[in-house]
């Protein structure tokens, strides 16, 4: 029998943090040793804590959160790296929940597809390198539009290497056949009016509990404006806003546009997957993990 993983997954604030919370605690009153590996390609990084919206330990109820604070952020983190280290976990865990919004490392961990090994090709790189951000996106559109549509556009350094895949093999993530889990697959989109809703309660609360300083305390320990544009919607607006590219207002309107943008790419993402059960209530998502778990 293939070992047993539930995963949570939908758009960024539709609430997966606070269900794979709920749901590790409703399962470790029946079975014990559920615990969580967050499946967020930044929430690896140490020190990118408010940006990322990263669980505190008065959320976390107790239970063990893996793959947080993990690496360097003036190191590259990549798939293969969240991989290796998620199957290792997995295997210590009597019911691991994957939770997080990052689509990639969600499925090529639960095997709904294989990345390709392309190795660097740095040539490419330095060509790709000198041309404008707008410019690559295009490229990839031409190339890989499948990945073009769920990749985040402003996001270079994974621009160039979708690029660089499609280039070596024609397309990026592929199919695998022969998935390792069983996998129980549970979605939260709350719909857009409710969702862009949360998005904006959330931005305000993050900025509000000292985001903008998190990211001038990150620049000053020596992070490159350049690394902080690498690392996400959040702190490439932070990385304008403290090069005064952006004014304070303009960073607030334009940073949450660009949030709700990212999160109907995320669903975008998911709804290709036909398994995940789209749940309304935590009850639901209770019934559906005990069936799963016991059958």
């Amino acid at each position: 029998m293939k070992p047993k993983v539930i995963a949570v997954v939908g758009p960024t604030a539709s609430g997966k943090t606070s269900l794979g919370i709920w749901l590790a605690k409703q399962i470790q009153k029946d079975l014990g040793g559920a615990e969580i590996i967050s499946a967020d390609s930044r929430q690896v990084y140490k020190g990118l804590d408010i940006g990322t919206g990263k669980v505190t330990k008065a959320e976390a109820k107790g239970i063990p959160h893996h793959l947080i604070d993990v690496v360097s952020p003036k190191k590259q983190f990549t798939v293969d790296d969240f991989v290796k280290r998620a199957e290792k976990i997995i295997k210590k865990i009597g019911v691991p929940i994957v939770v997080g919004g990052t689509g990639l490392y969600v499925d090529v961990l639960l095997g709904l597809m294989s990345y390709p090994n392309v190795p660097p090709n740095p040539k490419l790189r330095a060509q790709l390198e000198t041309k404008p951000t707008v410019q690559l996106f295009a490229m990839l559109q031409k190339l890989d539009p499948e990945r073009a549509a769920t990749i985040e556009r402003g996001n270079k350094r994974r621009i160039i290497r979708a690029i660089e895949i499609a280039k070596a093999i024609g397309k990026s993530p592929v199919p695998n056949p022969t998935p390792k889990y069983d996998v129980l697959w549970l979605g939260l989109n709350p719909g857009k009016e409710k969702l862009n809703a949360n998005i904006h309660k959330r931005l305000k609360a993050r900025i509000k509990s000292g985001m903008v300083t998190e990211a001038k305390r990150l620049h000053k320990a020596g992070m490159s404006y350049k690394r902080m544009d690498e690392l996400g919607l959040e702190y490439r607006y932070l990385a304008m806003l403290l090069q005064k590219k952006l004014t304070q207002k303009e960073f607030d309107v334009e940073l949450e546009r660009a949030i709700q943008k990212y999160a109907k790419r995320q669903l975008t993402w998911f709804k290709r997957n036909y398994d995940i059960h789209w749940i309304t209530t935590k009850a639901e998502a209770a019934r559906l993990a005990k069936a799963f778990l016991s059958r």
